[in-house]
């Protein structure tokens, strides 16, 4: 899932976490698909809108200093809640308060399924 787009209220600088600001994330899954590709039933596989879901609900139900924080909530939510072994996820911050000029500021995390 690419560019998911959300409004959240992360940062380190005040006016973050006042004003708020769009945030982009990308996700990864990686499990064991082989029934759903056999069925082709949803049933089989991972929704996509309630992966959506979860995501929009971590970025909007707690706030975070750091987009690592971020992405790690993320990422342990989706592997607590979905049946997938590793998921990717990049967190894009495009209007960051940096001084200069850049297109967006971003962290990547990959976590496994703890076994």
């Amino acid at each position: 899932m690419k560019k998911m787009l959300f409004y959240g209220y992360h940062g380190v600088d005040e006016s973050e976490q006042k004003g708020g600001g769009t945030f982009e994330v990308d996700l990864e899954i990686k499990g064991d698909f082989t029934e759903s590709m056999k069925s082709d039933h949803l049933k089989d596989t991972v929704d996509y809108s309630e992966i959506y879901q979860n995501v929009h609900d971590c970025l909007t139900g707690t706030r975070f200093y750091l987009l690592e924080a971020l992405a790690a909530h993320i990422a342990d939510s989706l592997l607590e809640e979905y049946p997938i072994e590793t998921v990717k996820v990049n967190v894009r911050k495009p209007h960051a308060p940096v001084k200069g000029i850049l297109g967006s500021v971003e962290f990547e995390l990959e976590k496994e399924r703890q076994r």
